[in-house]
Order: C-alpha cells, then structure tokens, then sequence
C-alpha cells in the first residue's frame, strides 16, 4: 500500500487557502474543505480506485429505462452536415435485455445506402448506448474489471481504449502511439504537470467534494487530460457528476474531446441521467470528423 507523506505549506488566516503534497503532488484544498477536516490521502485513493462511476454504467443492464439520443455531426463551419435523433426504451425481462427504437428521424449522409453508420463517431455512440438484438446474463459487478486491449482490433481495440479513458480516467492505455504514457495522471512522476485543487460545494442540491485537475500552461502537449473535474457525494463518495477535456496533436492524428456526465439515483442504484459529447478529431486515412451528441436517460424502473 501506498505511504502518503503531508505537508502543510501554508494556512493563513481566515478565508485562505492551504497546500497540502502527498508524495509528490500538490494539491491545494479551499479553507471549507480544511475545516471539514478530510482526510486528504484517503480522498485521492478513492479517487484513484473508483469504481462508482463504471458501477453506475453497468447498472443501466439491470433497469428498464427511456432515453433520448441527439447526435449532430458538424461541417468546418459548426453547421449539422448529419443528424439523428431518436428516442428508445429499454426492456428488460427474465435477465435479459432489449432496446426498442420508438421513434427515429436523420438527416444528411448520416447512414450509408444500406443504413450502416456513415461516420465513425456514430459507430462508437451506438456501440456503447445501443443495444442490438437481446443480450442476457449481465451483471454490475465491478470487482475483478481490467480493461485491456489485447488482441482486439478495429472498433473493438477503439472501444476498449475509451472505457479506460472514460471509465478509469488516469490508468495509462496501451496500444495508442505517442500517447499511452500521457494519461496517467494520477501517478508522482506526472505531477508537476498539473494543478490539483478540492473544494466543497452543492451539486444538484447534493453536498460534494469536487477534486479538479488542469493542466499547468505550457505543459500541454505533455498529457492527453488537460482537465477533470469530478463531484463526489461527501457522505458516500460516490461520483455525482464528472467533466473532461481531452485533447492531443501527434501529427499523424490530432482530437479535442469534452465530456460531461451527470448522474443520478434510480432507487438505490446509481445511474447516468445525462451524458454530453463535443469532439473534433482527424487520423490518418479518415476524415476530420466534429461530432455533437446529448444522451438523456430516464424513466428508470
């Protein structure tokens, strides 16, 4: 187990901030934070270890529930060039699962002639939020999930490297040129790249924690998150709402990618209710592709 050394650099007087360094990160906490006395090395082991937020992805298998899907794919403009927007509903029975489109409207080149998806960004949204066919035996168990990308290829190998970015942000990802040592951000010997801050506040009238981390000016091309900010619930930690900024330039393939992610409580599960996506990336052989899309969840029983 880790051994987390703290260091008290500066509590002034009232309404001051205070620094505190575990291992080699610095991290500064607002004075709200000091006074609810957290237990600093603790929080960014949680924070390292979550699983609450893949936890609340893989309860969505369990739960009959609606959702509405608007995705916009943009011209160099930000003008829609593609479209679709849909409304679908989960049913689940007897372990199994299925997901009935109830209503659906495209525009624009978004499906080829055969009705396949003309652009990869839909490929990855509907691989991850639609469900084809019926799928049984699934469960939320979370304890024992690595993800890893040995021996897929293709959109597999491509959907496996976004869990780790989106599920386990801050574990490093193999198979990516130029970038797979660059996501780790958790670790000492990335650091000094970051500013690191916890402070306190409400997040949809629920008392939070909120651990953000931005990259330091001019150390940009050093890392792939250039900022996360996540709200954790302060009774029970789990995540409550988390946002990134990704970006990276490698030359032969460049993307900037924001993401927000909302939750919520389906009885005693936790749930995403709200999911937003705006990215632009371009590799080598495909085309600059800038995608818009909004999932919204709901109805969950």
């Amino acid at each position: 187990m880790a051994v987390f050394f703290i260091v008290l650099l500066s509590k002034q007087g009232a309404g001051q901030d205070s620094v505190v360094i575990i291992g080699q990160k610095t991290i500064t906490l607002s004075e709200v934070v000091v006074n609810n006395k957290l237990n600093v090395p603790a929080f960014i082991e949680r924070i390292k270890n979550d699983s609450s937020f893949y936890k609340a992805f893989l309860n969505l298998h369990l739960l009959n529930y609606s959702a509405i899907n608007d995705i916009r794919m943009l011209d160099k403009e930000g003008n829609s060039q593609a479209t679709l927007f849909c409304k679908t509903k989960q049913v689940r029975d007897s372990n199994c699962r299925r997901m009935n489109i109830t209503e659906e409207q495209s525009s624009g080149d978004f499906y080829t002639a055969n009705h396949q998806y003309n652009y990869y960004t839909a490929q990855m949204y509907a691989s991850l939020f639609f469900t084809t066919g019926v799928v049984c035996g699934e469960d939320n168990i979370v304890a024992g999930t690595i993800f890893n990308t040995n021996g897929k290829t293709g959109l597999e190998k491509h959907k496996e490297q976004l869990k780790i970015l989106f599920f386990n942000p801050g574990k490093k990802i193999n198979g990516i040129p130029f970038i797979s040592g660059k996501t780790s951000i958790y670790d000492d010997d990335m650091a000094d790249l970051y500013d690191m801050s916890v402070d306190m506040d409400e997040y949809n009238k629920t008392s939070c924690y909120i651990f953000k981390q931005k990259v330091k000016p001019g150390k940009e091309s050093n890392v792939v998150v250039d900022e996360m900010t996540t709200w954790f619930d302060d009774k029970t930690f789990e995540v409550v709402a988390r946002n990134y900024v990704l970006s990276y330039d490698a030359g032969v393939y460049d993307f900037k990618v924001l993401m927000e992610v909302q939750m919520t409580h389906a009885g005693t599960y936790l749930v995403p209710e709200l999911i937003r996506y705006n990215g632009n990336w371009k590799a080598i052989f495909k085309k600059r592709e800038r995608g818009v899309f909004t999932a919204t969840l709901f109805d969950f029983k």
